[in-house]
């Protein structure tokens, strides 16, 4: 099995999540290539494709949504999963859940009728204020948020062991 781990990262903690999700899947036996998206030609080669990308304003960046549409055509023949790198988990308690939603419907809804995910998931990401403009750190701190490392490995590594699984189901003559 042959799988894609593609990504686009601002600050490189997605980049370090894509790479976590590849390391789980080639301990799982799988052959993973880990690439930018931008790095990533033809897909073709690929039994299943893993794609993430950082968040920002309700948005994936910019080069892994055109990275989806210009490869559509494929995508929509493969397994695909995507994670979406947000700083929900930065935010106060009531307003993470309110985040996450938000960040799923609009994402994953943007590319849910061309690619067909088999899932999405929303982690949280690094956040330090010399990332941001000044007044995007001071935005954030006046709703209460924090900066820091919210990346939550055991579950990122549970989430890539179920694809893992999933695919290894899909391999076994008469199960998928």
């Amino acid at each position: 099995m042959r799988i894609l781990v593609g990504y686009a990262s601002w600050q490189g903690s997605t980049a370090e999540v894509a790479r976590r999700v590849a390391t789980t899947l080639e301990h799982a036996g799988a052959t993973v290539e880990l690439a930018p998206v931008g790095e990533v030609g033809d897909l073709t080669g690929y039994d299943a494709v893993v794609l993430g990308s950082a968040v920002h304003n309700q948005s994936w960046m910019p080069e892994a949504a055109d990275f989806v549409h210009r490869h559509t055509a494929v995508l929509s023949q493969r397994p695909v999963w995507l994670f979406s790198v947000g700083m929900s988990d930065g935010l106060p308690r009531p307003l993470r859940r309110m985040a996450r939603t938000a960040q799923d419907q609009r994402i994953a809804a943007a590319l849910r009728e061309d690619v067909h995910p088999r899932g999405h998931r929303v982690f949280s990401g690094v956040c330090r204020p010399e990332q941001l403009p000044r007044w995007v750190g001071v935005a954030f701190r006046a709703v209460g948020g924090h900066f820091g490392d919210y990346r939550d490995w055991p579950a990122i590594e549970a989430w890539a062991g179920q694809i893992a699984q999933e695919l290894d189901a899909r391999s076994v003559p008469g199960s998928a």
